[in-house]
């Protein structure tokens, strides 16, 4: 389970959105259709580049031993699953 991932995905979540809607708006596009897919792209790839910072966070961190392997524990681990 990578906890540190969902912290950051707050962070990135509102980092993401809000270079996107500045994007649709920059472009002239002031319809709500544009500045909500935007905002919907943002919210859709807040985990996955939560996840990426993350990994790279820990790879290059020297004191990081993982305790098991992603995957070990399936999609959805138990909550008390070593953190990887």
């Amino acid at each position: 389970m990578d906890r540190l991932s969902l912290y950051i995905s707050l962070a990135s979540g509102a980092v993401t959105t809000g270079v996107l809607v500045i994007i649709v708006l920059s472009l002239g596009y002031y319809n709500w259709w544009a500045i909500g897919l935007a905002a919907l792209a943002g919210f859709v790839l807040a985990w996955p580049a939560a996840y990426l910072i993350s990994r790279r966070i820990k790879a290059r961190d020297p004191e990081w031993k993982p305790e098991a392997e992603p995957g070990d524990y399936g999609l959805i681990p138990p909550r008390d699953a070593p953190e990887v």
